[in-house]
Order: structure tokens, then sequence, then C-alpha cells
């Protein structure tokens, strides 16, 4: 079978690419050997938020109890809650084949791998199919890592794929990595009533922020019950006796009823054929790619597989670049700008640069300049204005903005558009932002005495 373009894996990033390539009146084949939506739908972004969307009005509750304005005691039935989310998940996959197929999309349940630069092998249920396509993008995507001695057992070993599938909330649970994937569970089953430790070989949690950030949330989440144990590395995890146990490397031992393993991801590209291809790996098994997101002539790689952004709305972003290459409608490099991420659960928000990040680049006039949510009627209302909003500046240029309290996700891609657009202090009046929204909480941020940043 001969294609315009093959898209190798159904996440976010093949998605995406399909839907513009069929648009713009290519003939597209996918390859996908699971459910469309990849690990975002099906097994992460998309479940997780499920789970917390069903505890997120317990915050609200609980935060108005304690201003005594509600009374009376409320629940969650997590049976209920699994099974809206198995069917939102399933529906949303199902839904997702069938738009492509409408579109003219031929979707093959199969395995892929590459034969040469244009030809992909499939094997199916149905036997082994070869196709042939001018463009070939790469959209395998990542799955969950493990260190040696740490490796999930099914048992009382988990990785986040296997806790999602848990039918009973346990009495305990550790947490390694304290990461997006393990703040968030973390976050779910501790508010469950699991009895959560969370424990980070870094020097502090969320490690990909800046420290206060991280103490702002070890704050709240010491309030929630939640035992933090930062700058120690773990040894080894087992299931003995019926229990997980972690041994730290400082000889510390912990149990509990189940323990999730959330150390990062990693590349699906083992028996991908990419050498048949002229295709590089880097030295963790990512693709190598060149400005234009090309990995040889004709093959592109787009999303978790590249290894630059691991993010669903990344991995959308490239892909439509990519589809804009191929239907020509694209040709200078690739730039993402300023790439935004959030945290949720108690939320965070990032868009940009960290001032850690720019003192580690060597510059030498890094500041920050903070609102508290207080000063916000909105965070007030909800009786829920713990945290902060802050700007990082290099010198004059805005190069980050970031931010940790309730709803907080919902400021991050206005303050994209902010650092994209290097508003200031100075200009930031020319937008106007209604009152009363959370929004204005980012102009309190950007107009906040600077403090200079030390290394």
């Amino acid at each position: 079978m001969r294609y315009d373009v093959a898209i190798l894996g159904a996440g976010p990033a093949g998605i995406a690419a399909a839907f513009s390539l069929a648009r713009g009146g290519k003939k597209v084949a996918v390859v996908e050997n699971r459910q469309a939506g990849g690990t975002c739908l099906n097994r992460g972004c998309i479940p997780t938020k499920m789970l917390l969307g069903g505890i997120a009005p317990l915050e609200l509750v609980l935060a108005l109890k304690k201003q005594k304005v509600l009374s009376g005691e409320v629940g969650v039935d997590f049976k209920a809650l699994r099974t809206r989310m198995d069917r939102f998940v399933k529906g949303s996959s199902q839904m997702v084949e069938k738009n492509l197929v409408a579109l003219g999309v031929d979707f093959i349940r199969g395995t892929a791998s590459l034969e040469s630069p244009g030809v992909v092998a499939v094997s199916c249920e149905d036997g082994a199919k070869s196709l042939e396509a001018e463009d070939i993008i790469l959209a395998c995507g990542s799955r969950n890592a493990a260190f040696p001695g740490m490796e999930p057992d099914g048992d009382c070993v988990l990785n986040s794929t296997s806790l999602l599938a848990i039918e009973t909330i346990p009495s305990s649970l550790l947490v390694i990595g304290a990461g997006a994937i393990g703040l968030e569970m973390g976050h779910f089953f501790a508010a469950m009533g699991s009895k959560v430790t969370i424990v980070e070989g870094a020097a502090h949690i969320a490690p990909l922020e800046d420290a206060d950030i991280a103490d702002e949330l070890r704050k709240t989440l010491k309030k929630r019950g939640i035992a933090c144990v930062e700058g120690v590395f773990a040894k080894s995890l087992v299931t003995k006796d019926g229990q997980a146990e972690l041994t730290m490397a400082d000889g510390t031992v912990f149990t509990a009823s189940k323990a999730l393993v959330a150390v990062g991801r990693k590349p699906n590209t083992e028996n991908l054929g990419c050498e048949k291809a002229g295709i590089s790996l880097d030295r963790r098994g990512y693709v190598e790619v060149d400005d234009h997101l090309r990995a040889a002539p004709h093959i592109y790689a787009v999303g978790d597989v590249n290894g630059q952004v691991l993010l669903a709305h990344a991995a959308e972003h490239q892909a439509r670049y990519v589809s804009g290459l191929i239907l020509g409608t694209m040709d200078t490099p690739y730039s993402s700008g300023p790439v935004p991420s959030c945290y949720y659960g108690l939320e965070i928000m990032r868009v940009g640069s960290t001032a850690a990040q720019l003192l580690a680049q060597g510059r030498d006039k890094v500041s920050v300049s903070k609102a508290p949510l207080t000063l916000n009627a909105i965070a007030q209302s909800h009786s829920l204005a713990q945290g902060f909003v802050k700007a990082v500046w290099d010198g004059e240029e805005l190069a980050g903005m970031a931010a940790i309290g309730h709803d907080v996700s919902h400021l991050v891609t206005q303050a994209q558009m902010l650092v994209r657009e290097k508003r200031n202090a100075h200009n930031v009046h020319e937008i106007m932002f209604a009152h009363p929204t959370l929004d204005e909480i980012l102009v309190n941020a950007l107009v906040a005495e600077r403090v200079k940043v030390q290394a």
C-alpha cells in the first residue's frame, strides 16, 4: 500500500499530524498498536485529571467549611469515579479513531518498524503489511522508566499505568519521584485517605521548578498530611511480605501498602528499525533531529520520541509544524517559543525560564517580582488564596512566569503570551485585564518590586 505520509503512533503528535495532513489533501496512514490517543489520553494526562477533577470540589468545600460558610459532610465514591474515568477515556479514544477514518485516514492496528527510508513494515493480528510513503513521521511516544532495582512488579510496586487501574484505595502509598506524575497521584490518593510519602532524590520536590515554588508546595503538602523526603536517593524497591519496601541510600527503610515509581520516561525506539533508515539515536535512545525536526531525508520525529519536550501540547505543536513542512506552507526552522507547563492537584504553572536556569546559563542580572494570591479577589472569594505568581527577569527582559495556588493553571496561556511578547511593567497596561478575574494577578506580578537573585 502506498501513501503520501505514514505516521507511526496515534498519540497527540500523530493525531495532530494526521488531521492536518488529511485536511491538506494528503493520503495518510496511521499505525498504532494500542488505543488511539496515546499515553496522554489513555494512561496519563486525561485519566489523572478525571481523578483530580473528582476530588477538586472537596478542596473548595473544606476551605469554605473552615470559614464556617458550609457545613455537613461530603465524600467521593472511588468506584463511581473510576467508572466515569474509564468511560470517558474509552469514548474519547474511539471518537478520535472514528474522526480520523471519517477524514479518509487509514487507521492500521499493528506494530510498525522501518524497513528502509521509505518503507514501513507493520505486524498485525491478521498478518504482515508493507507501507510505502513519500514522507514518514515518527510519533511513537514514550513510556514509564524505572531505575535498576526499582522495577514495577505489578504486585505492590506499580507504575502510573497500573496505579490508575487500581480498584481500592491503599492505606498507604510511597511515591518515588516528585515530578508531575508523582505529585498529582500523591495528591489524589492522600485526598482519598492514603497515608502518602513522596521521595525525591533531587534537592527539592518539583525539581524542574525554582526553590520558592517547591517551598510553597511543601508547606501545602504538609498541611494535607503528605510527607516529603528530599535530597536522598532511593536504592531499592521491592515487594516484601505483602508490602512495598523502599530502602534509601542512607539506609532508611520505608514500607507501604503500595508504591508508585514515577521517575521519568523513556522513548519507544527499541525495535523501530532506525538503523535501517539512517536515523541516529542519542545515548538515552531518543531520535536525533535537525532544526526542522528531520531525522533523515523525508523522515521526521515529533513529540516525546525526539526528547525535546515531553509534553502533549509540545508534541501537537511539533506535529503541526512538520505537517506544514510536508504541505509546503512552512519552511523556517522549528521554534517552540516559551513552552507552557502545568502541575495539577495544588496547581503549578510555568512558562519560559526559571531563575535557576538563567543563573546556570551565567546570566548576571536575574531578578524576580512576585504577587501573592491574597491580592486577588477571586482567589479570596474561594477562600483559597494561598500561593503566589512571579515574573522572572533577565535584565529588563521578561524571561518566564510561574505560579502556585488554586486554579493557577488557568493563567498559563496568558502568561505565555506575556512572555512571548516580552511585556513588562511599562507596557502591560496596553492590555486590559477584566475585573474581577484571577488573570489580574499576572499584572500584579509584573509591576511588583524586583528582587535580584544571586547564584
